[in-house]
């Protein structure tokens, strides 16, 4: 009896602007097959300047999942990603042997690659009494009480995101273990093969490519997009680079252009941020974004 085909998803990542759209829409051309998008801002309709989607040009080429899904107003998590993400491919890959997922949101490629535990739900009032104690006491103090409690997650975790911070911190005052007690030595068993290639750029080049694309956005009417989503600032999907900056220059924070200048930096730092993320796993493969056989590179290694 004929074995079944092997199925391959084609993760290609890497940091912001690195030319992660371009790549994955030749992949996909030569493959004939689609591209599911990982990237944790463009799922939502009405962020689109500022989150840099494929263009409609680039969006007319193949078909692309998970670019303007769902709405602001709908809560989304990694989770809910990982759900659909994984429906979806088992439908996609009924009729395609190689599936891209592209982006340069770390945590979302690892859901679908891996996966996630599932952790204890927090007592709301946990929570209140941690946003708080970060109010009254500071970071520092909810970095401390971290250490303490779970030095295994404290050395490896963001110490300067207090929502994940705070996270560890419920899930060790509502279960009495810590979070790195949930989190799995062993990933999930996907029913594909996961090959997985990212892109990077000399540093000068790709802050360059930040700093102009920026420029770009400003251009298109990022500005307007922003006006547009005041009404929406508290949710969370705004709480995020090129938008957080924008809403300091209405509130006279900020001069525009510094407001601009600001964008740049985080952005910078953000792309700095993935780049360590990416790296810390072993199973990527890295190609120079510069290359003008890069895509004849990345084939040959997926026919490896």
């Amino acid at each position: 009896m004929p074995q079944p085909t092997p199925k391959n998803l084609i993760v290609v990542a890497g940091p912001t602007a690195v030319g992660k759209t371009a790549a994955a829409i030749e992949l996909a051309k030569h493959y004939n097959t689609v591209v599911v998008s990982a990237d944790s801002r463009q799922f939502f309709r009405e962020m689109s300047i500022g989150t840099a989607k494929p263009n409609a040009a680039e969006l007319a080429q193949v078909k692309h999942y998970f670019i303007d899904s769902h709405s602001i107003n709908e809560p989304f998590s990694v989770g809910d990603f990982e759900k659909q993400g994984l429906a979806l491919l088992d439908e996609l890959f009924k009729i395609h042997d190689h599936v891209i997922l592209a982006g340069g949101s770390g945590l979302y490629i690892k859901a679908i690659c891996e996966g996630f535990d599932d952790l204890p739900t927090a007592d709301p009032n946990t929570r209140e009494k941690l946003n708080q104690e970060l109010e009254e006491k500071g970071l520092t103090h909810l970095q401390e009480k971290l250490k303490a409690v779970d030095p295994v997650y404290y050395a490896e975790v963001d110490l300067s995101n207090p929502q994940r911070i705070i996270r560890a911190l419920e899930v060790f005052e509502s279960s009495g273990k810590p979070i790195s007690f949930y989190r799995q030595s062993t990933v999930n068993k996907r029913p594909f093969n996961i090959i997985k290639l990212a892109l990077n750029l000399p540093r000068e080049i790709l802050y360059q490519r930040i700093n102009d694309r920026v420029n770009i956005m400003m251009q298109q009417g990022l500005l307007a997009e922003v006006t547009a989503l005041m009404p929406y600032r508290d949710l969370n999907a705004l709480n995020t680079v090129g938008y957080s900056e924008i809403f300091d220059y209405f509130d006279g924070k900020l001069t525009l252009q510094k407001a601009i200048e600001m964008i740049q930096q985080n952005t910078r730092r953000f792309a700095k941020r993935q780049l360590t993320w990416f790296r810390k796993d072993t199973s990527f493969i890295w190609f120079d974004a510069g290359n003008p056989d890069v895509i004849a590179q990345m084939i040959t290694q997926i026919n490896a």
